[in-house]
């Protein structure tokens, strides 16, 4: 289990983030994982870094504040927390980001203070928010267990048991198996996530037609000079990092106002401490103008109206239904995992995702057809029988998905 723990480590700083001589590295973590924070910490000062900021949370302590605190604290966000932030981000640091929570820990939450802090949150790290989506430092999102996360994705085992199987299958997820071999493994996994990449590029489509059994029957347009990406990306500043371990997705951004038809969620999405369970949207005009859910409506409702640009989506992605996560066949109520067994689609933000894209302003890419947002949220739509087809502008049709699976 050492070995493995300190593998994983390993593969985050030096290949995650690619931690560079001279570099600061952040670490957002839960409290109950300080023991892996302080492990890649180790491995960051061991590969040169100049300094290790902590940035600690809790589940419990979130859930009080919004409980109990007095409702103007959702308003607005403390001027220390916005230098932290969008300093560091300035700066270049590497950000690595260890995501751990309760499933639920928000439930029964006014979802009104969820969505005034969230705006709040996006007024303030607006320059982080910038620099994240355009590259403008490396950064990593990556998961180990917590006890209230493992017992809800294994509610029949015990918290130990429990907390063992989850170790196992997110070692599966991000290749770990403790005999040193993750590194090449990983640019195995980037080489084959390359080759479909330029594939997609090469044939460039002008939209993507979806289509299952669920209900689904979507039409996204892609924006001119739109390009596919995969895996690992590269900062202003040339740095190499990956921004999800795991990650099996190829992805782009569509265009703001050429979506249409009708989604449906494949899986649940955990979000703000909510489950959010069978729901679809109906778009038009790539505006979200219906949303509805058996489980979490409201939250859903509340995340689609942050801003103008959270009922517009910023993302679509393409992994396949026979996906080393997916054969595990764990619901693991975390987006980090769930988006990399299933195409997803998100509302929100959208990725530079355009030739030259990351060198373009916000109302540059705004008026190539990118959305704007503060938030960026993913929820997963592929199933066993996704169809999906590729337009391209010539008017030809060519299978990209057939039953839940790459055909290209």
């Amino acid at each position: 289990m050492q070995n493995k723990l300190r593998e994983y480590a390993r593969l985050l700083v030096q290949v995650g983030m690619n931690i560079q001589k001279g570099q600061r590295m952040v670490i957002s973590s839960p409290v109950e994982c300080a023991y892996f924070a302080r492990m890649c910490a180790e491995e960051a000062y061991a590969a040169g870094c100049k300094e290790v900021v902590m940035n600690w949370h809790d589940d419990a302590m979130a859930r009080l504040k919004y409980l109990y605190a007095d409702d103007e604290i959702f308003d607005s966000v403390p001027e220390w927390r916005s230098h932290f932030f969008n300093d560091y981000a300035t700066d270049g640091a590497a950000y690595l980001a260890i995501s751990a929570s309760d499933p639920e820990n928000f439930k029964g939450v006014d979802h009104k203070k969820l969505v005034r802090a969230q705006q709040a949150s996006g007024k303030a790290l607006k320059e982080f928010d910038r620099l994240q989506m355009c590259s403008g430092f490396p950064w990593c999102i990556a998961s180990i267990p917590i006890p209230s996360w493992a017992t809800m994705v294994f509610p029949e085992a015990s918290e130990q048991e429990a907390m063992e199987q989850l170790w196992d299958a997110i070692f599966k997820a991000v290749r770990i198996s403790g005999d040193g071999t993750a590194v090449e493994k990983w640019q195995e996994h980037l080489a084959t996530l390359h080759t479909r990449m330029e594939k997609l590029n090469e044939l460039n489509f002008k939209s993507l037609h979806y289509t299952n059994s669920l209900g689904t029957d979507l039409t996204v347009e892609l924006p001119e000079g739109h390009i596919w990406e995969a895996g690992n990306d590269v900062t202003l500043s040339g740095q190499e990092y990956i921004a999800n371990i795991p990650t099996e997705e190829l992805f782009t951004s569509p265009l703001k106002t050429g979506v249409n038809g009708v989604v449906y969620s494949a899986l649940p999405l955990s979000h703000d401490g909510t489950i959010i369970d069978k729901f679809y949207f109906v778009v038009k005009d790539g505006k979200i103008v219906e949303a509805h859910a058996e489980q979490g409506e409201e939250a859903l409702k509340g995340a689609i109206t942050v801003d103008e640009g959270a009922s517009y989506f910023g993302e679509v992605a393409l992994v396949p239904y026979d996906s080393p996560i997916s054969n595990q066949k764990i619901l693991f109520y975390n987006t980090l995992f769930d988006e990399n067994a299933a195409c997803h689609i998100a509302f929100g933000e959208a990725y530079p995702c355009l030739k030259g894209g990351q060198q373009m302003s916000k109302d540059e890419l705004k008026e190539r057809g990118l959305n704007d947002s503060i938030t960026h949220v993913d929820f997963m739509v592929g199933t066993k029988d996704l169809s999906i087809v590729g337009t391209t502008h010539d008017g030809k049709e060519i299978p990209v998905f057939v039953d839940g699976n790459f055909a290209i």
